[in-house]
């Protein structure tokens, strides 16, 4: 797909989602505090974070990280900059991803809109030329009074030591007791996916996907290291593999966290 029709593409997806005569305020500094304690949800390994805002097609908000993920200083980033970086090869893909998402979010009621998190992954160009594969993470923080979706943060993360190439795939994440999607569709999107892990045990896993002891998890969730211990085993019987590295690389391929 050449770049001047991905570009279009998107912008008529993200233009239809933030439909509204309502306009909206500038964030303020309490808010992006707010949204900076929500990335211990999305964060594992190198990240870097946006607030994405559909009435102006821009960033609200651009996280230092991205020099350190991208090799791009925040004031270099931008919508068109993220655009430009995706790998030729995967705009078709990021352009279904964005598509199915606005069917999936419209086909909810608004008051359970906020309690999903789409995850899909693609390759992006780095300042220095270099490929890496991330994973895109976004919830939506800002919604109108009739559904329209104002503003979602957006977190990326360097996943090239867990997953080089394809094939991608997009999930659905169900927070607060709502159902998850996982590696969905354009025909099974609203097809719940059995969950093999537990809540709790999920909640173990992203702790160890960023390098967390068992004593540091147990901490965190105030619970026994024992429990901790116990949750890690069922991990490994639920999933069949020999360890909890080969777990989290596991999730993070098939789009479980």
């Amino acid at each position: 797909m050449k770049l001047e029709l991905f570009n279009s593409e998107n912008n008529k997806i993200w233009k239809r989602i933030a439909e509204s005569e309502e306009r909206i305020d500038d964030l303020l500094q309490l808010e992006l505090d707010f949204y900076k304690k929500l990335l211990v949800f999305f964060q594992i390994g190198e990240s870097c974070y946006f607030i994405f805002n559909f009435q102006t097609l821009e960033f609200d908000f651009i996280s230092n990280e991205t020099e350190t993920v991208l090799g791009y200083a925040a004031g270099e980033m931008s919508k068109d900059r993220i655009l430009e970086i995706i790998h030729p090869d995967d705009r078709e893909w990021f352009t279904h991803c964005q598509e199915q998402a606005c069917i999936f979010t419209f086909g909810l009621p608004p008051e359970r809109q906020m309690k999903y998190k789409l995850r899909f992954d693609y390759r992006v160009k780095k300042k220095n030329g270099e490929y890496i594969t991330v994973m895109h993470q976004s919830v939506i923080i800002h919604i109108g009074e009739k559904g329209e979706i104002f503003r979602t943060l957006v977190v990326l993360t360097d996943i090239s030591h867990l997953k080089k190439n394809g094939p991608f795939v997009m999930s659905y994440i169900g927070m607060d007791g709502a159902p998850s999607y996982f590696n969905v569709t354009e025909k099974n999107h609203l097809t719940s996916s059995d969950e093999i892990l537990s809540r709790r045990e999920k909640e173990v896993l992203y702790h160890l996907a960023e390098g967390k002891s068992s004593k540091m998890i147990c901490q965190l969730l105030k619970i026994s290291k024992y429990t901790v211990d116990f949750h890690r085993k069922n991990i490994l019987r639920k999933t069949a593999l020999n360890n909890t590295d080969e777990a989290v690389a596991k999730a993070i391929r098939e789009g479980w966290i």
